[in-house]
């Protein structure tokens, strides 16, 4: 008896994987990891599921467009780095496919004296980070933006501009991978032994040896599902934005100066690559995931985000802030006040409703919000928990970096 059962357990057959590397998410930074995959290891054969008809439809389709410099981030940290560098190689990959960009530079303006310490702040941290930055005096100021007003400014050079959705399309076409699109995850099986099977919406299985969790703002929920405890919830933060309806008010990229407590940049003015000028984002919770107006409400998905103690203490530290958020979100006149502190001939009426974004932002259990990126690691899995902007601008890298992962795993089974 005992000789029969090691009979049956050797003519077991192979388990049939779909794919090596499965990913879940196909924005910009799924579809660059697949890219980055396929890239330095090829012969991989990876899958990318998106829930979507589409790729990057959620925050890399509804951001501003900006390729960030990297002035903003802690030197040394992982957006410093990946943002630098993402910089220079978004440009160059958008030049080399044809992708709509251009590098307009930036002014990040104080509009009051109380400003120009964390101004002048901005200049060191942008110069140890390797960022070429010009000081201006008021009068300088408007050699650049004729229109804004301000008492000191600072020119960030290698800010842009780019069509973000173009990128994330290139990414898949370039990768190789099979992109499967309306395939929303349900269930994951995952088995440290075996690998990882993922069950769709359409009750489609798919089987990979390695699995990579790009999923934005369900990011923990699929780590869940996996079997690995995050240690962090996503509380969505809605991004409201108007259009400018005179935009030759505006030749550029127009910025405040940023509360450093926040990982928000305030409310700026971008020129994209259509010419329009977009003017935002506030930052007020979202009532769902997907939130994109205050009528959108997940009575599931908000009872997950309240259950979680990090919300409330956020709610706690930061009410006045968060106060004026709402207060700029309700009312079209704050909103525009807030506005003509940069631009002083902007009315009420020059302001049109556009688009508005989710921000996916990782928070801990005590209320801290998570300031870096977040990339950890499971039993076969790789996880990305928080990729909000400069996400985009540095995917590039990003993609390497949980690519190198990945294979990192996927060679150890």
């Amino acid at each position: 008896m005992h000789y029969r059962r090691r009979e049956v357990e050797q003519v077991r057959p192979e388990i049939a994987y779909d794919c090596d590397v499965l990913v879940i998410g196909g924005g910009i930074v799924g579809l660059s990891t697949a890219y980055a995959i396929t890239r330095a290891a090829p012969g991989t054969r990876v899958t990318v599921l998106e829930k979507e008809p589409g790729p990057a439809r959620h925050q890399t389709g509804r951001n501003s467009g900006v390729i960030h410099s990297g002035i903003y981030y802690r030197p040394g940290s992982l957006k410093a780095r990946y943002a630098v560098r993402g910089a220079a190689e978004m440009v160059k990959f958008c030049a080399e496919y044809g992708i709509a960009h251009a590098v307009t530079g930036k002014l990040i303006v104080a509009t009051e004296r109380e400003e120009l310490p964390r101004l002048h702040g901005l200049v060191q941290r942008g110069r140890e980070n390797g960022i070429p930055v010009r000081e201006l005096g008021a009068a300088q100021i408007a050699e650049h933006e004729p229109e804004v007003r301000g008492v000191a400014a600072i020119h960030v050079g290698t800010t842009g501009v780019c069509d973000f959705v173009g990128v994330a399309r290139q990414l898949a076409n370039a990768s190789g991978a099979e992109i499967r699109y309306g395939a929303r995850v349900v269930r994951v099986d995952r088995r440290p032994e075996l690998g990882v099977a993922v069950r769709t919406a359409r009750g489609d299985v798919v089987r990979g040896r390695v699995l990579v969790n790009c999923a934005g703002l369900y990011c923990d929920e699929v780590a869940r599902l996996t079997g690995d405890e995050p240690g962090m919830r996503i509380v969505p933060f809605r991004g409201e934005y108007y259009e400018l309806a005179r935009p030759e008010l505006v030749r550029g990229l127009v910025y405040p100066v940023p509360d450093p407590a926040f990982p928000f940049l305030g409310v700026h003015l971008t020129r994209g690559i259509d010419g329009g000028v977009h003017i935002g984002p506030n930052a007020v919770p979202a009532l769902a995931r997907e939130g994109y107006g205050w009528g959108v409400v997940r009575p599931g998905e908000l009872a997950t985000t309240l259950s979680w103690p990090g919300a409330w203490r956020i709610a706690r530290r930061h009410w006045r802030y968060g106060t004026g958020e709402l207060r700029r979100s309700v009312s079209k006149a704050a909103f525009t006040q807030a506005v003509r502190r940069l631009l002083p001939a902007v009315t009420a009426d020059d302001l049109v409703p556009a688009a508005a974004g989710v921000r996916a932002q990782a928070v801990l259990r005590d209320g801290t919000l998570v300031d870096d990126f977040l990339i950890r690691e499971g039993a076969r899995a790789v996880h990305v928990l928080n990729a909000p902007s400069p996400a985009a601008t540095a995917s590039l890298p990003i993609g390497r970096e949980v690519a190198r992962r990945a294979l990192a795993a996927l060679g150890s089974v």
